[in-house]
């Protein structure tokens, strides 16, 4: 087990490679904490990437469709810049519309993090901090944040998401890779094979924003309790999956009641990831407006190349009663965590 430690060619960043004794790597880059690539070998042992990158890694700098960043203060949309907390009224900036999406220019995937890379007996990682002042992007309280990079010997990547505020705070965070399973984007994700566990997805409008309703997922394209194709709901006519562009980009509320949150494989390669978190639920997204021009590590983008796995809390709760809190507490902790483990599938 190393790690790899390089400045970035523009002096300001650094990037972190993790690699264990199983050859499988992560590479991290401070500014955004972002995921620049995800090398895991298929079932021939091969090594390939399966999360979509920038060629140029400067390209970071603008991001503006999230790969592999740290999300926050709330990843997600608030609708029409606002929330309430105990009866104070907080105005964000709005830059989608009038709304606001993950952190808006302030958001946590443009800061350049503090980062201490570390090793133990069967991992290697690195640590990141940031504190995030009382006022930063209309957010109220003085944040100290901490996510935590591991790679393992067993080929787990682990996220820990640690923060406290000394005022009472909205805060959901998240990492926005786009995975890809059939290693260096030969395909689309039209065949990974999913599987959530899930009763419930959060329904939106037309401005991709929260009605508040959950829709039971019975008889619908957004039934994953038992695996079935990405491609069932982007061919699908179904009106959600057509309001938020052909595809998914739903909150999918989890039961809780098995081993794994989240199972992805796809046959050809025979990669196997498998997703537990203690957050209530997550949002996938597959790429449906991913433009044809962007350079990326192994070739040009292109719609569908990669998904999406956002674990985090709902939004939707900062205007919409019966769904899990993303308050936080002043000086209480926020503690959570996304495990993403690899193998095989038969």
């Amino acid at each position: 087990m190393y790690i790899r430690t390089e400045k970035t060619p523009n002096g300001k960043w650094k990037l972190f490679t993790l690699t264990n004794d199983q050859h499988m790597q992560v590479s991290i880059l401070n500014y955004g904490g972002t995921i620049t690539r995800l090398v895991v070998p298929d079932k021939h042992g091969k090594l390939e990437n399966i999360v979509l990158g920038y060629k140029n890694i400067l390209d970071y700098e603008s991001n503006p469709y999230f790969f592999g960043t740290i999300i926050g203060r709330v990843a997600g949309r608030i609708p029409n810049s606002t929330f309430t907390i105990d009866k104070s009224n907080y105005s964000l900036e709005a830059n989608e519309g009038v709304h606001h999406l993950h952190g808006a220019s302030t958001g946590f995937h443009r800061v350049t993090w503090n980062a201490e890379p570390f090793q133990t007996t069967n991992s290697v990682g690195v640590k990141l901090t940031h504190r995030s002042p009382d006022g930063e992007g209309g957010y109220p309280g003085n944040v100290e944040v901490t996510v935590t990079y591991t790679l393992t010997n067993d080929n787990q990547f682990k996220i820990n998401y640690d923060a406290v505020s000394d005022q009472q705070t909205a805060l959901t965070l998240t990492n926005h890779s786009y995975f890809n399973l059939s290693g260096d984007f030969k395909d689309t994700i039209h065949d990974h094979l999913v599987e959530i566990d899930s009763d419930h997805v959060v329904e939106l409008d037309e401005q991709l924003i929260p009605t508040g309703e959950k829709v039971h997922v019975e008889n619908t394209p957004f039934d994953f309790r038992t695996e079935r194709k990405l491609a069932s709901g982007i061919d699908s006519d179904h009106q959600q999956n057509r309001v938020v562009g052909n595809g998914y980009d739903h909150y999918f509320l989890f039961n809780n009641t098995t081993k794994n949150d989240v199972i992805v494989r796809e046959k050809t390669s025979g990669r196997l990831m498998c997703i537990t978190t203690n957050q209530p639920g997550m949002v996938m997204y597959t790429a449906n407006t991913l433009p044809e021009s962007v350079e990326l590590t192994e070739g040009l983008s292109r719609n569908y190349l990669g998904v999406c796995f956002e674990t985090q809390g709902p939004p939707a709760s900062l205007h919409h009663d019966g769904f899990p809190s993303i308050i936080l507490e002043a000086n209480q902790p926020y503690q959570k965590h996304t495990v993403f483990s690899f193998g095989f599938t038969e």
